[in-house]
C-alpha cells in the first residue's frame, strides 16, 4: 500500500524534527533555562515572520479550488495576524517593550530567507506546492507544542507560549490542514508530489534554522 501524502511528508523530515526537539532552545523552554534575550529575539522575528506567513496563507486561500478551503485559509491568515498583534504584544510588554518597537527592529537573515522562499513558492507554485510550503509551520508547531505541553515549564512566560501551540483549538486546525493535504495528494502527478515534498522539507529546515537563529542571537554579518 502506498503512503498517503502526509505519511510521506513526515517520513521525509523525521531527522529534521528530531534535531528540532534536541535543540537547546526547545530544551531551554521546558527547563526554564532559555535566556530571556534568546526568547525576545524569537518573539521579534516571529512577529515579522507571521506578517508574511499571513500573506502566504491568503495566497493559499486565493488558489484553493473549493469554497470551504478558501474560507479556512482566509481565517488562518487572520489568525496569524491576530497572534502577531496579541500574543507577541503581550510578550513584548513582559520584556519592557512594545509591539511597535518589535516592528521597528530589523528583519534578520534567517527570517528574510524563510519568508522570501515561502512567498516565492506560494505565488509561483501550484495550490499543492503552496500547501506543502506552509504546512511545516502548522504541523511542526503542533507536534512541538504537544511534546512540550507534557513537560511544562517552570517559567510562566515559556509555559504560556507552550500552551498556545499545545492547545486543542490549534491542534484541530492542524488536523484540518493535514486532511486537506492528503486529499490533495490523491490527485496530483508524481512530479508535482515530488515538488510538494521538496518544499515541505525546505521549510521544515527553515523551522529549525529559525529557532537556531534565536539561540545564536543572529545578526546581519555586515
Amino acid at each position: 500500500m502506498s503512503l498517503s501524502l502526509t505519511e510521506e511528508l513526515w517520513a521525509a523530515i523525521e531527522p529534521i524534527y528530531a534535531e528540532i526537539l534536541d535543540h537547546p532552545f526547545i530544551g531551554g523552554l521546558t527547563d526554564g533555562t532559555l535566556p530571556r534575550e534568546a526568547f525576545r529575539h524569537f518573539v521579534v522575528q516571529d512577529s515579522h515572520y507571521l506578517r508574511d506567513y499571513a500573506r502566504a496563507l491568503a495566497v493559499c486561500a486565493a488558489k484553493a479550488p473549493g469554497e470551504a478551503d478558501v474560507r479556512a485559509f482566509a481565517d488562518d491568515a487572520v489568525g496569524a495576524l491576530a497572534a502577531e498583534q496579541g500574543m507577541h504584544a503581550e510578550f513584548m510588554t513582559a520584556f519592557g517593550g512594545s509591539a511597535e518597537e518589535a516592528a521597528a527592529e530589523a528583519v534578520l537573515p534567517t527570517t528574510r530567507a524563510y519568508t522570501s522562499y515561502l512567498l516565492a513558492t506560494v505565488y509561483g507554485g501550484s495550490f499543492a506546492e503552496a500547501v506543502g510550503a506552509v504546512l511545516p509551520c502548522y504541523w511542526i508547531y503542533a507536534r512541538v507544542g504537544d511534546e512540550l505541553l507534557a513537560k511544562g515549564s517552570p517559567d510562566p512566560l515559556y509555559a504560556k507560549w507552550i500552551a498556545t501551540y499545545g492547545d486543542e483549538a490549534f491542534q484541530s486546525v492542524v488536523r484540518r490542514v493535514l486532511a486537506l493535504a492528503d486529499r490533495i495528494g490523491e490527485g496530483i502527478s508524481p512530479a508535482e508530489r515530488r515538488r510538494v515534498v521538496e518544499h515541505f522539507v525546505t521549510t521544515s529546515r527553515y523551522e529549525w534554522m529559525f529557532w537556531d537563529a534565536a539561540w545564536r542571537g543572529e545578526t546581519w554579518p555586515v
